[in-house]
């Protein structure tokens, strides 16, 4: 499940060494005011709820258990931060936004601070965007598409849970994503095609994360 001529192998070892480091969580973030201020490189997985955010987030950097997982879709409810040992870089895995069991107005409240956060965060290099390959793109996810588009924050794509599908629908998925973001000025044109269980994409993504803190 690789995209072969998009990545070197310097790329990908520079991806592995990125990941070999010890990574620890730092803060939970619930407001904007309790945003690290010390100028480091931000890198977010924003998604739905329940589209496999933190199964990725500890597949990518080899470490079971280092983002929350569940289940139950809303269990992440604040901005939580991420750093490797060796790295000015930080990972943020933010709230699920869409559905999800919890309180309207808690609801509400993490939804303001992910579009706070997206909308205004100068450290912020890209935004990975998490769509369930089962699914697509769906109004909400276009929802956020439209507001990174409008403030200029770099997204890119990255569907989840391919494996679940049969191979040809993944590649017709990966196409009509493809497509639809080459409308979207703020959009790289590359979607990533990943599986948390399998593996997939999953050298290629730290390669991109590694490339953004060289960068």
């Amino acid at each position: 499940m690789k995209d072969a001529g998009l990545f070197t192998p310097e790329d990908i070892e520079a991806g592995e060494r990125l990941v070999q480091t010890p990574w620890q969580f730092v803060k939970g973030v619930v407001a904007l005011d309790g945003l690290p201020d010390d100028g480091w490189l931000e890198v977010a997985f924003a998604g739905r709820s329940n589209v496999g955010k933190s199964s990725l987030i500890n597949a990518t950097v080899r470490k079971q258990g280092l983002a929350r997982t569940s289940n139950t879709p809303g269990r992440t409810q604040e901005l939580n931060f991420f750093i490797p040992q060796e790295a000015p870089l930080y990972l943020v895995d933010m709230p699920g936004y869409g559905y999800a069991k919890a309180p309207k107005e808690k609801v509400a409240t993490w939804t303001a601070l992910i579009r706070a956060y997206l909308s205004g965060r100068p450290t912020l290099r890209r935004v990975f965007l998490l769509v369930d390959s089962r699914h697509g793109i769906k109004p909400p996810d276009r929802e956020i598409m439209e507001m990174l588009d409008a403030t200029a924050v770099p997204y890119q794509v990255i569907l989840t849970k391919g494996d679940k599908i049969k191979p040809h629908e993944l590649d017709a998925v990966k196409a009509a994503t493809e497509k639809e973001l080459s409308s979207h000025p703020a959009a790289f044109p590359f979607v990533l095609a990943t599986s948390s269980e399998k593996g997939w994409g999953l050298e290629e993504l730290r390669a991109t994360m590694a490339a953004i803190l060289r960068d």
